[in-house]
């Protein structure tokens, strides 16, 4: 978004309603919804084990996710769909304002969802460090396993 906020205002609307199209597609779905459903998931297995202690993390973890998962929806996609009705970027008569609506509240809710989707990213790491250090019930070694 830096290089695209010093180009010209057709240049950043025509950009940005192209990466708002391309960004569509099956694996930034997966993405987007597997993360905090497999977050869940990783909760729930945490919880039925004997060890709890990663717990936390992972909870701490899935509200962030949440976090940038409702972040998306509330502010950028509604942000991409204002910019995508606005029209032809050749079009649009006030394509100046048309950016200056789109690119601040755009970026700042980025921002936000960035954090959160890296502290995710931080809470999972600690979960998974903490587990690293608990036995588990019924594991084997490597030497046991033959590797």
């Amino acid at each position: 978004m830096p290089g695209l906020a010093r180009s010209d205002d057709r240049t950043l609307v025509d950009a940005m309603q192209h990466i708002n199209v391309a960004i569509e597609n099956p694996v930034f779905f997966a993405s987007f919804l597997g993360a905090p459903v497999l977050t869940l998931v990783a909760l729930v297995i945490e919880r039925r084990s004997r060890e709890h202690e990663a717990a936390r993390y992972i909870l701490a973890g899935l509200v962030l996710s949440v976090l940038g998962f409702l972040t998306t929806m509330a502010f950028n996609i509604p942000l991409n769909n204002t910019l995508e009705n606005a029209g032809a970027p050749g079009r649009i008569t006030d394509v100046a304002g048309v950016r200056d609506d789109f690119l601040m509240p755009w970026v700042a809710w980025n921002i936000v969802r960035a954090l959160a989707t890296t502290g995710v990213l931080g809470c999972l790491i600690a979960a998974l460090m903490l587990r690293g250090r608990s036995p588990v019930s019924g594991a084997i070694s490597a030497d046991e396993a033959g590797w």
